[in-house]
């Protein structure tokens, strides 16, 4: 009763009023009596093993999961044990306790300082493999536990100065990383999870069984509001089908009363579908990624999961959505809405930086990337032409393709407009390919993404900086892009507009401001007409050829950021300072650039201010990027300078030598010179 007060009531109010039959229970040693209960057929060393009743085992494990909801400490308490969480474990074998052991496991897993590790437990492949469909949907949520790393949550948020401090610590794979490892090592593990994640609603198992979880659900607390709403949509949708068929014979009636609500059936599957793409998105970003993606495209997951697209992931709401206690229907935890939003993480990891994302097309949609390529006399993308046709998306449209109707469709304040436009970045990021970006100009991407900036005046900083990521990666080199942006911004009150939103926030837009002067950079020494014309006429480009604009952005990246404060998220403003640079030294024309940078430091009535935090930045930058592990093909590939040419910009702007024209030092009065401090995580 304790139990059912807490969930029902009002957490809050929960936590406020104690729980004295719990408490009282826990503390004359009933919690320890009851692990030793559970656990004496594995002490015993006899022949004959002694058996303990099934309904035995329900019974203790709901009184120690009632005490662990209800009394602080227990869960703690019971994670400590680490012989009692294996051996919880080989309970699941047992089909009758399964749901309970995984309730209770999750819980303990939750509170656990140490990740357990996966090859730890008994037997794992063959316990896995006696799992039917169901009950493996429900070990992802254990699982899910064990695969993430303990931090990610803030991971953008952390600078990069501690995690590189960690880095150095932490030699070995992390225990998330065996944990992927070993759970990739079991056999047809992954198979499975696609099968799960791609099968339809009207494959899932017949009623009966179906209706046998929901009563274990039923009394399985935590899931008692889940089970509430869902009956509250069973009644509902019982009443209007009754209604309906209540002119014919009376047989249809007694048909409905029998049959499993559409509605519930959908629930069930969503909630399934839900761990299933959390386990293959984390698997898809781990240190096996090629191995996964390549299984991922042989079990046809993607393929798939575009089949399933319109019924059930990105499927009309019903006027009785779903909705747990006390939320509504678009808050971020129904799980409508959260399938949504794993769906499109999964779909950003598949095709970040991968030549597997061509399998988000159709055939017809590959055809006519090639017909870009031919009409534009460019070879082919070697992916697009290597891509095997028969693991690619069938039907009318490919995923890809999909994503944009419903993208823009979407309401302006929706949350998804962030997961929307991230999904379809990281399908052009790496090299920059003409055709991927025209596939998508043609279907009026550029003109929304400028709708949504310019005449929705979108506020949220997060939506804003994935339309800009976006809208670089879109524009990126691209002649026609620029064109048809002229074409859209037809107004100097519209492009004021779009200036605000960029100055609004470099640390957002600067990605974008980045892609705007290399691709002016390059346009500048092509002798075509066409971008001759678009040169003098696009508002976007000729303001970025005005040195005094290159110049005002260069120095207000350089201020936005510090070595102390450098994270994942903005050190992007590092990288676009040095590329404004990298074409400065191209063209002979650094020394001038810097000499600019002390003007504006004396302007500011601050000389050297700018000067050595650059110093210090660039400092930092040599020590993270020529780290053996980094990965320096990114920026390679994102700005087309060899890595080598970043690499000599940074070592000719540090040179120490106060009598070179391109060395930092040259511009800062001794004085004002503060460059020599070590950085630390402090």
């Amino acid at each position: 009763m304790e139990a059912m007060a807490f969930v029902t009531e009002d957490r809050k109010a929960a936590q406020e009023s104690t729980f004295p039959n719990t408490y009282t229970f826990d503390l004359f040693g009933g919690v320890d009596l009851l692990v030793e209960i559970l656990m004496r057929p594995t002490l015993i060393t006899q022949k004959k093993k002694q058996k303990i009743s099934d309904d035995l085992i329900k019974d203790c494990l709901s009184i120690l999961y009632n005490t662990c909801i209800c009394t602080e400490g227990v869960t703690r308490r019971l994670a400590e044990r680490n012989d009692f969480v294996l051996f919880l474990f080989t309970l699941m074998t047992n089909k009758k306790t399964f749901l309970q052991t995984a309730t209770l496991i999750e819980d303990i897993l939750g509170v656990k300082k140490e990740m357990i590790q996966l090859d730890d437990i008994p037997n794992l492949a063959s316990l896995v493999s006696s799992f039917d469909q169901q009950q493996l949907a429900n070990f992802c949520r254990i699982l899910a536990v064990t695969i993430s790393e303990l931090d990610t949550g803030s991971d953008d948020k952390h600078t990069l100065l501690a995690k590189n401090a960690q880095q150095k610590k932490n030699l070995g794979p992390s225990r998330a990383e065996i944990n992927q490892a070993t759970l990739l090592n079991i056999p047809g593990f992954i198979e499975r999870l696609c099968k799960l994640a791609t099968r339809k609603v009207s494959e899932t198992t017949g009623t009966s069984s179906f209706l046998q979880e929901l009563e274990e659900w039923y009394t399985w607390l935590d899931n008692a509001l889940v089970l509430d709403a869902l009956m509250r949509v069973a009644n509902e949708e019982a009443e209007q089908s009754s209604t309906e068929s209540s002119d014919e014979s009376g047989l249809a009636n007694t048909s409905t009363r029998t049959q499993l609500p559409q509605s519930m059936k959908i629930m069930h599957e969503i909630m399934y579908k839900l761990e299933v793409l959390y386990v293959l998105c984390v698997l898809l970003m781990g240190r096996q990624r090629n191995q996964v993606h390549k299984m991922i495209a042989e079990f046809k997951l993607i393929p798939g999961l575009n089949n399933l697209f319109d019924k059930l992931i990105w499927r009309k709401h019903s006027a009785s959505a779903l909705v747990l206690h006390g939320h509504n229907q678009n808050c971020d935890c129904s799980p409508d809405i959260t399938l949504k939003i794993q769906f499109l993480r999964l779909l950003q990891s598949f095709s970040d930086h991968h030549e597997n994302k061509y399998l988000l097309l159709n055939s017809q949609e590959l055809n006519e990337l090639s017909a870009i390529s031919h009409k534009a006399n460019i070879p082919e993308v070697d992916a697009v032409v290597n891509t095997d046709r028969s693991l690619v998306c069938d039907g009318k449209r490919g995923l890809l393709t999909r994503l944009l109707q419903v993208m823009k469709k979407e309401p302006a304040e929706s949350s998804f407009r962030f997961w929307q436009a991230r999904a379809v970045e990281s399908f052009l990021r790496g090299t920059t390919s003409y055709a991927d970006q025209m596939f998508l100009l043609k279907r009026g991407l550029l003109e929304h993404i400028l709708y949504c900036i310019v005449d929705s005046e979108c506020k949220s900083r997060d939506v804003l900086q994935s339309y800009f990521d976006l809208l670089g990666e879109l524009m990126k080199f691209n002649i026609d892009a620029f064109k048809r942006f002229n074409k859209y911004i037809n107004t100097d009150e519209k492009f004021q507009i779009f200036l605000n939103q960029i100055n609004s926030s470099l640390v957002d837009s600067n990605m974008l401001v980045r892609c705007i002067t290399l691709s002016l950079d390059r346009f500048e020494n092509q002798s075509d007409a066409k971008v001759a014309e678009v040169l003098s006429e696009c508002r976007l480009l000729s303001y970025m050829s005005q040195m005094s604009m290159r110049m005002s952005f260069l120095f207000r990246l350089i201020n936005i950021i510090h070595v102390q404060t450098l994270t994942q998220e903005n050190v992007s403003c590092l990288n676009t300072s040095l590329v404004i640079l990298m074409l400065a030294r191209r063209k002979e024309k650094l020394p001038f650039y810097l000499r600019t940078l002390q003007q504006m430091e004396y302007t500011e009535k601050y000389p050297g201010f700018i000067l050595n935090n650059f110093h210090s930045l660039l400092r930092f930058w040599q020590q993270h990027y020529l780290n053996k592990d980094k990965d320096s093909t990114c920026l390679e590939n994102s700005s087309c300078i060899s890595f080598t040419y970043w690499k000599e910009t940074v070592s000719i702007l540090l040179s120490p030598d106060r009598t070179s024209p391109c060395a930092i030092v040259s511009y800062i009065d001794e004085a004002y010179m503060d460059i020599d401090r070590d950085f630390s995580e402090e």
